[in-house]
């Protein structure tokens, strides 16, 4: 069963906060930034890729963030950069008191910058939920150490957050997506997508027969990734990790007919994904109104 959407995007294209329904999840795409990526953070994508799905050598992109509610609770999945959360939180009529929990896919900083303001906690009452393998990778010294000294900004930034909330984290290992009884909370399940960072992880939604997956970084470049999974990006962790990582979970919401949403996939942050490997996917940006949609 699948969402139902309307048929056009608001008049302040890729601005807005935009609401529809998963079942009993209220989820709200709040977007950030809407811009042109570049091709040359590619890897394997060739000249007839570039030609046949880019624009002079560009492609569109974005950064998202997704508030969840149900059942009274208020979920944050990622925090973006923080350049413009707060204000999408307060056209969403919400306040950072309200955030309990915040899922996040993996620990770079156009996803965990939204956590933290002047540097102190931005939402003082959540727990962050941050997979095992992510925790344990930037909190590794000897990773840190061995990169180049101008390359340590960003594990000093993340440990910076994590010793901030460090009282209300919860780590916990991601199941495979075969693995339809291991819930992280009640309709989600923590789905692993390692590959892109050592612990990158989706969120799937199930309530009431419908579904969605928040896939994080699973692709960067969506139309070029989409149609050719075997792309990959230069800020990759493990490149080959996640290549494999993407061709299993695109075949995997193919199959079940499960929308996905992204936190670099252009607004409203939404697509439906077709076809098999073997004869190609294609993918679909979909368009929702303003209001609720189940």
């Amino acid at each position: 069963m699948l969402l139902s959407f309307a048929s056009h995007i608001p008049a302040q294209e890729g601005t807005e906060p935009i609401t529809f329904g998963v079942g009993a999840f209220s989820v709200t795409t709040m977007p950030e930034v809407q811009q042109q990526g570049k091709t040359d953070i590619l890897i394997g994508a060739t000249d007839d890729i570039l030609n046949k799905y880019t624009i002079e050598r560009t492609y569109r992109t974005a950064i998202n963030a997704f508030l969840i509610e149900t059942d009274g609770q208020t979920i944050l999945v990622d925090a973006g950069l923080g350049r413009n959360l707060i204000n999408n939180l307060e056209k969403c009529k919400k306040k950072e008191e309200d955030i309990k929990i915040v899922l996040l896919t993996h620990l770079h900083g156009d996803h965990i910058g939204g956590l933290l303001k002047e540097g102190k906690k931005t939402f003082p009452y959540a727990t962050l939920y941050i997979s095992q393998a992510e925790y344990d990778y930037w909190t590794n010294d000897d990773i840190m150490q061995s990169l180049p000294e101008n390359r340590r900004n960003g594990f000093i930034n993340v440990r910076k957050m994590l010793n901030i909330y460090k009282d209300h984290l919860r780590l916990f290992v991601p199941g495979e997506h075969e693995d339809t009884t291991n819930e992280l909370l009640p309709g989600i399940r923590a789905i692993a997508a390692y590959g892109h960072t050592p612990g990158h992880t989706t969120y799937l939604f199930t309530s009431d027969g419908y579904q969605l997956l928040i896939w994080g970084d699973v692709t960067h470049a969506t139309s070029v990734q989409i149609p050719c999974p075997q792309v990959a990006v230069t800020y990759d962790t493990d490149s080959s990790k996640a290549v494999d990582a993407r061709r299993r979970i695109m075949k995997y919401v193919s199959e079940k007919g499960i929308r996905v949403a992204g936190m670099h996939i252009e607004y409203p942050g939404l697509i439906d994904i077709k076809g098999d490997e073997s004869k190609g996917y294609t993918c679909k940006l979909l368009c929702v109104c303003e209001g609720v949609y189940r």
